[in-house]
């Protein structure tokens, strides 16, 4: 900015473990969502590595980063991102058929994850003959229809009643617990604290604070 210089990170060394709930916690302006754009493989950092299995996404081309994101990374977002136009099942087909699957098997595995989350009758249901919830539900079925290694979830509760939000971060815990994926989001929602393996606070650009899960007093309203 000028001859200013803005660091949205720095000093952020983080090890995130293979199958874990990871909750990210920081003020707006913190750094929360570069460091999201880092892990997703959509931004690349000025200096340093960002890894993930073992492959380091700062030496990646372009379109190695787009296969990366396409395979390994799924993405739940506070607004949804649904396409209007189309309903849940054509929402979760569209990666896979990005990624070279034929129409039948792309229709087969998007019919298995929406299943999975407890949409096998609103197939056919576009986006706003959907409450709320059913379309986070889709939402994470479309991130989970890759298979992905890492799911990183932008306050996935945020715009939900307090059940819902509930039953949302269920489905998220169960990623990790059944599916091994590395679960990694940002939230200021206590509930989804207490179902973290650790919690990661961020301040001005840098890890401020990590603690497990355990070493916590989570309560609404209240993290001691």
């Amino acid at each position: 900015m000028g001859n200013q210089e803005v660091y949205a990170l720095r000093e952020m060394d983080l090890d995130v473990r293979q199958g874990e709930y990871l909750s990210v916690m920081g003020p707006s302006g913190s750094g929360k969502t570069t460091l999201f754009n880092m892990i997703g493989a959509l931004d690349k950092p000025s200096s340093g590595t960002v890894t993930i299995a073992g492959v380091d996404l700062t030496k990646q081309s372009s379109s190695q980063l787009a296969y990366i994101r396409n395979h390994h990374i799924g993405y739940i977002f506070q607004a949804f991102n649904l396409i209007p136009a189309l309903t849940a099942l054509r929402n979760v087909m569209l990666p896979l058929l990005l990624s070279g699957m034929d129409n039948q098997s792309a229709e087969a595995g998007a019919v298995k994850v929406l299943t999975e989350v407890g949409l096998a009758d609103r197939l056919q249901h576009r986006p706003d003959e959907l409450s709320g919830g059913q379309q986070q539900r889709v939402a994470i079925a479309r991130g989970l229809s890759m298979n992905p290694t890492i799911m990183l979830a932008d306050e996935p509760t945020a715009n939900l009643d307090l059940h819902t939000g509930e039953e949302i971060i269920n489905i998220l815990r169960g990623l990790c617990d059944v599916h091994g994926v590395t679960i990694i989001t940002a939230t200021h929602d206590h509930k989804m604290l207490d179902k973290s393996d650790r919690i990661l606070w961020i301040k001005d650009g840098r890890k401020d604070r990590l603690e497990d899960r355990s070493d916590l007093d989570i309560r609404v309203g209240r993290v001691e």
